[in-house]
Formats: structure tokens, sequence, C-alpha cells
């Protein structure tokens, strides 16, 4: 099987380089910029246990060239309509897409542009970033992917999928109910997005002030009650852990999207929140503290631009 993965920071580079260290065929899409910064630097994952360094296949969109059985989507959502242009020159017509991003909104477009049939079930659990030099560090033991067939079928290219990752350094799973596991993903991305950007601190500062634990237990409730009436009702395991999660006294969680905003950097408000607020009416929700949050984080957009 041949792999594309678009985009080598903090998530496809993780996910790639194990990939690619594990003796896959693995070639990383990436931009000009990136491609001098691991020209300077290298290719490198640290991790808890030390070191790696790797030599991978990279190419840039303008050398793109044939198709590929399966492609890696590990970009922000503000840049999908960029990657997708890239990767249509890739696209074949048994190509497979799996995409990693956060939402939902990503399969609607990339199954605009591809055919759904084309767009796997999937999601990535990470704790990596970039440092200053390019490397790919990943922060804490978690790295995880899974992915799945929308029907909860073991059909044989979901195998062949499955096949590929297992044993490539991480954990790698088939899901058999991957759209409620990917909403269960979005109850817990959405509620510590919100509720750190509207409070600009960690869950810690959040729940040491009076009222704060009932304010993230109001959005977890919100939004467990959106993905509940679209039918993707979440496993009542999982939600009381995403609430212990969320209301542990000292912690020093933030989401992505807070890190982002707190360095003025674009944010992914349309895709966690705006879009949560959208299916919410769909289905007569009310979400008025993610109401708030989506106004917060348009201010805020919307002020960068114009600066």
């Amino acid at each position: 099987m041949r792999l594309l993965v678009v985009g080598a920071g903090a998530t496809g580079g993780y996910f790639g380089g194990r990939l690619a260290a594990a003796g896959r065929d693995v070639t990383f899409l990436i931009r000009p910029k990136r491609a001098a910064e691991i020209a300077r630097n290298g290719f490198v994952i640290v991790d808890p246990k030390g070191e790696t360094r790797l030599e991978p296949k990279i190419v840039t969109a303008e050398a793109l060239k044939g198709t590929y059985d399966l492609i890696l989507m590990s970009v922000k959502a503000y840049s999908l309509a960029a990657a997708m242009e890239d990767i249509a020159p890739a696209v074949g017509p048994d190509t497979l897409i799996l995409p990693v991003l956060n939402g939902l909104k990503h399969f609607d477009v990339l199954s605009e542009r591809f055919g759904a049939e084309k767009v796997i079930g999937s999601f990535c659990k990470i704790n990596a970033k970039l440092d200053d030099h390019g490397r790919i560090v990943q922060m804490s033991p978690l790295h995880d992917v899974i992915y799945g067939e929308y029907d909860g079928s073991r059909s044989p290219r979901i195998e062949a999928i499955d096949a590929f990752f297992k044993g490539a350094g991480f954990d790698a799973r088939l899901s058999d109910d991957i759209g409620r596991e990917l909403w269960e993903k979005w109850i817990l991305l959405a509620s510590l997005g919100a509720a750190t950007c509207l409070m600009r601190g960690s869950v810690g500062d959040i729940v040491a002030r009076p009222g704060g634990s009932a304010f993230i237990e109001a959005l977890i409730a919100e939004v467990t009650a959106v993905a509940t009436a679209h039918g993707k009702a979440p496993d009542p395991g999982y939600l009381e852990a995403t609430r212990q999660l969320l209301t542990t006294p000292g912690s020093p969680m933030t989401a992505s999207m807070y890190r982002d905003l707190d360095k003025g950097l674009p944010v992914e408000n349309d895709e966690i929140v705006d879009d949560l607020l959208a299916r919410a009416a769909r289905v007569g929700v009310k979400t008025p503290y993610f109401h708030l949050a989506a106004i917060h984080l348009g201010v805020y957009a919307a002020r960068r631009r114009t600066d």
C-alpha cells in the first residue's frame, strides 16, 4: 500500500514518520517552507524514550505525480481547501482518504469533492508539537489512530488499512461504530475548546473559580444533547470519563484552539464550534453556552483578519 501523508507537522509527521520507520511505503506532501526546514534540521521524532531520525520520501505539490492507495489528511481545517487542490492529482479510482482533522465538517467537504465512498471515518488522539527546530515532539504516551466503515462492516479495504497501520509504533484500532466515536471526540474537543477559549485559562484555572465546574459540565451537556439528537449518544462510561477529565482540580489541560488563540494564530472556530451550532439548529437543540463561544471566537477571527 502506498501512503501519501498530507502535512509533516506534529500529527502527520508523527504518524507518517512512525509508519515510515516501520518500513511502510510513505511519502509526505509538504510546503516548500517545511521542506527547507527538514533539509536544514532533518526529520526528527522525539519521544520520552529518545530521538528517531528519518530520511522519508518528500514531495511538494508542484512535483506530485501518480496516484496513491491511501491519503492521510493531517492539515488544519482552515487549510483543507488548499490541501484538496494539492492532492487532486494523487486521487485515483481506488484511492481512499483517511482524514484526522477536528470536528465533522471536513467529511462533508471531502465527500463532496472526491465522493463519499472514498472518505474513511477516522480520527486520532495525540499530544505533540513542533519545537523551534521543527522536530516532532511527542509530549505524552497517547498516540492513537482510530478508523472504520460507517456501517460497521469489516470490509476488505478497511482490513487492509488496519493491517497497514498495525505494528507501526503507535496504537491503531479498527472501530465497529466510528460515527459514534467521532461524536464522542467532538464532545471532548468542543467542550474543552469552548471552555478554555472563553475563560482564557486551563481546566484547573476554571474549576478553581466558583461555578467553574458547573460551567464546563453545562458545555458537555449541550454538545451531548446535540450528539444524542443526531442518533449518536455517547457511551455512558466515556461521558463520565470526559466529565472527570475536564473538571480535575489543578489540571493544566488546555485546548489546542486556545493555545493558537493565545499566540494570535488562526483558530478552527468554524469547524469546532460554528458547525456544532449548525447541527444543533437542525435538530432543535438549544446551545446557549456554545453560542457565546461562537461569538467570542468569531470576534477574535474577525479582528485578526482586520489586523
